[in-house]
């Protein structure tokens, strides 16, 4: 590896490094945050330039792996900035120590008065909303709480234990896929996952090891343990969901397709069983659906023209389905139809929360089109509605922000659909 080379790593990872030297002179974390984000998200996408042209020896592999992994451990103990979520996380933990379904009460609800706190539930955000999330993210707060109690620190140590697994799962399918291992550093070195998951501490990142493992998995022709953790993928974000309608295609019979369909959508419904009867599971998660929105771009655009918000999701929701379903029928590879399902999930949602996009981020690796990877560093501009947030009260959406974000990623997504579409058919 050229000097050079080096140099560009080597400024991508002191980008980082700079929000601990930014807070050492007393700047406001909000605003360290915000530098720290948009400049390593920058400097992300020259280093995808020089990683996309060089060789890297085994030596410079492990060098960069380390650094990576140095750097997680560093945000590990960081004080969460640009989310209070953990606080959630940390109160559901709570309650469920204390043998209480997290589904069965709101955090403000007299009954359970006895377990507040100086900071619980005072700093949970809806705090009149039961927990939203599914029941194995449930039990990883029980988990969280018995390594930490009411501290960060408990998810970010299982945030760093399921992330190690899934580059674990990543270097192995980049083997069996005869890919060079170089593109593990697409997600290793992304600021998107630094930023979201182990510095504020988001937990869409317990599912992406059930992803990557269900897709080796399929790929070994392992497939019932495939549809087992892609099941278990869903019960942490029911994003993943969308894995199935291609898994189902793409096998042949009604027996081999029903198994597609059956075990994954079990393994999510059986999860709640323990937590139906005695609780709601399901109401925040509807109230959610239903009235959430941001960054979403067809949304947005759609909105300023219909003015009805389920209406607006209705449209959506058929345009989602009318641009997924020549990809799922296409002949085009398992890897790239997850990735081009995924991404135009998110052009079509009403809510598209930059770790959300970690989703996609995780696939680069396997995926690496400059779509996702300009996409990674795109959704960093969201900051700006958490920077306006934080120092003025008002959240919202700037669509100036959306164009930026957006244009150049749709505008990838369309020529690589092209380029795919010469390769498929030469003249």
């Amino acid at each position: 590896m050229k000097l050079k080379h080096r140099m560009v790593f080597a400024l991508l990872l002191l980008s980082f490094l700079g929000y601990f030297l930014l807070l050492s002179f007393h700047i406001q974390p909000i605003t360290a945050y915000t530098i720290t984000y948009l400049s390593s998200s920058a400097l992300y996408l020259i280093t995808v330039v020089v990683l996309k042209r060089i060789e890297i020896s085994k030596s410079a592999f492990l060098w960069l792996l380390s650094a990576a992994v140095i750097l997680r451990l560093a945000f590990v103990f960081a004080q969460p900035v640009g989310s209070p979520d953990y606080y959630r996380y940390a109160w559901d933990g709570s309650v469920e120590a204390h043998g209480i379904n997290p589904y069965q009460y709101a955090p403000d609800d007299s009954a359970l008065a006895a377990l507040h706190t100086d900071d619980l539930p005072r700093l949970v955000t809806y705090p009149n909303m039961r927990t939203i999330y599914p029941p194995l993210s449930e039990i990883l707060f029980y988990v969280a709480h018995v390594i930490g109690g009411e501290s960060y620190v408990g998810i970010k140590i299982l945030i760093f234990i399921f992330d190690l697994a899934a580059m674990l799962g990543i270097i192995l399918l980049l083997g069996k896929l005869n890919q060079d291992r170089r593109y593990l550093f697409l997600y290793a070195l992304c600021p998107l996952p630094l930023i979201q998951f182990f510095l504020d501490g988001h937990v869409d990142s317990f599912g992406f090891g059930f992803l990557i493992f269900a897709i080796y998995f399929y790929l070994a022709d392992r497939k019932t343990a495939s549809y087992i953790l892609l099941g278990l993928s869903m019960c942490i974000k029911p994003l993943a969901l969308i894995m199935v309608p291609i898994l189902f295609f793409m096998e042949r019979g009604a027996g081999n397709r029903l198994k597609a369909l059956i075990i994954p959508v079990a393994v999510f419904v059986l999860s709640y069983v323990p937590f139906v009867f005695t609780g709601k599971p399901f109401q925040s998660l509807m109230t959610y659906t239903e009235n959430w929105t941001f960054n979403g771009p067809v949304f947005h655009i759609l909105f300023s023209l219909i003015h009805d918000n389920q209406k607006t999701r209705a449209v959506c929701g058929v345009l989602l389905i009318a641009v997924c379903l020549p990809v799922i029928l296409s002949k085009k590879d398992l890897l790239t139809k997850i990735y081009m399902s995924i991404f135009l999930l998110f052009i079509f949602s009403p809510v598209v929360y930059p770790w959300y996009v970690g989703w996609l981020v995780v696939l680069l690796p396997l995926v690496p089109r400059w779509s996702g990877i300009v996409f990674a560093a795109s959704s960093s501009l969201t900051v700006f509605t958490v920077l306006n947030y934080q120092l003025t009260g008002v959240w919202k959406d700037y669509p100036a922000v959306m164009i930026v974000e957006y244009v150049p990623v749709i505008l990838l997504y369309l020529w690589e659909m092209k380029k795919d579409k010469e390769a498929t058919n030469p003249t």
